[in-house]
């Protein structure tokens, strides 16, 4: 279907304005707002503002940089442009999720996960709730951080909460009143630049200049996790010919250290963190995997090889040393001079006559 059109909301303003509405108050530790402070392309700075190029005006209502507003007082209380939403007065907006969605249903009594208080009850409303009440009303619904895609840590297996991620949720076929998906951008935290770059596609759709964003069977963006870690990583030559690290520190490859790089889908490798700089492996750290749904039951017990890495492992450093022999032969000739040019007194340029 074809994108939708800003409309200008209900703020006396005659300029279309797109509302940025984020919750921040699932289960998860803040990371992920966090994160979105260090991203450069674009940053949040450039996207509040509206500085880019065919951005229509945003008003971003996030609990991190929404510094003019307060519980109650300040310019504006800031929970109620989360009411004005619910009454349909902000029109158009993106809801942002973070941190992973409680079971509210399988307790007696309390709540496990508030969000400003009800002003009939005085009571602190569940971020479920909230979902259930801005989610048929929000242009898209956007999970930032694999809490909110996926459950994350708070999701693993026995946990007390129920914790579950917002596909699991409102469902993996859900979509927005604008035919939009769920977008899930994970990451333990998520990229910086990931996340920004999916919040300025959604924006540009949001205002007619962009297509359907493009989406994997998981809900992750496809242009960003299209590839797998050991595709972008640094260390993936050194796979190739069999050459694995036995301790950290070592720049060979981390598969025998637990490294999961080779079936994560994550650009991280690639990417770097900030600035093209930083990222799991490219500091010798493993990949555990934190980008994915079966995160973080499927990848324990960290630090331990992957199964199936032992036979790779083993298969690799049989043909990688007769390729790294072979590779040796290759650039010891190649790394030599021509033979018609030698070390000496004597100038030679290996011209030679034709007639």
């Amino acid at each position: 279907m074809s994108a939708p059109t800003a409309q200008p909301a209900s703020t006396g303003q005659d300029e279309p304005v797109i509302h940025i509405l984020w919750i921040n108050a699932g289960l998860s530790c803040d990371g992920d707002s966090v994160a979105l402070t260090a991203a450069t392309q674009p940053t949040i700075e450039e996207i509040a503002l509206g500085a880019l190029p065919g951005l229509p005006k945003i008003a971003v209502h996030w609990p991190l940089i929404d510094f003019e507003c307060g519980p109650d007082k300040g310019a504006d209380t800031f929970i109620e442009w989360f009411f004005k939403a619910d009454r349909g007065e902000l029109e158009p907006f993106v809801l942002v999720i973070e941190g992973s969605i409680a079971n509210e249903a399988i307790k007696p009594e309390g709540y496990w996960t508030g969000f400003g208080n009800n002003p009939e009850t005085g009571q602190p409303i569940t971020v479920s709730e909230w979902l259930d009440r801005l989610a048929p009303k929000a242009l898209a619904v956007l999970a930032a951080g694999t809490c909110a895609t996926y459950g994350g840590i708070h999701a693993m297996q026995g946990n007390p909460t129920g914790a579950m991620g917002v596909p699991d949720y409102l469902g993996w076929s859900w979509k927005s009143k604008a035919g939009i998906p769920i977008v899930c951008v994970p990451g333990c935290p998520t990229h910086p630049d990931n996340l920004s770059e999916t919040i300025l596609y959604l924006l540009y759709q949001a205002a007619g200049s962009a297509p359907m964003i493009p989406l994997d069977e998981a809900l992750r963006p496809k242009w960003l996790f299209g590839a797998t870690v050991h595709e972008g990583c640094d260390r993936g030559g050194y796979y190739e010919e069999g050459q694995f690290a036995s301790e950290y520190g070592s720049p060979e490859c981390l598969v025998k250290l637990g490294c999961w790089g080779p079936v994560v889908k994550c650009n991280v490798p690639k990417r770097g963190w900030i600035n093209g700089v930083g990222g799991c492996p490219n500091v010798g750290g493993i990949c555990i995997g934190c980008t994915m749904p079966g995160f973080p039951d499927k990848f324990m017990p960290f630090m331990d090889a992957p199964p199936g890495s032992l036979v790779s492992a083993t298969a690799s450093s049989a043909y990688g040393g007769i390729i790294r022999r072979l590779r040796r032969i290759t650039e010891r000739k190649l790394d030599q001079e021509p033979k018609w040019r030698r070390k000496g007194r004597e100038l030679a340029t290996g011209y030679a006559k034709s007639w």
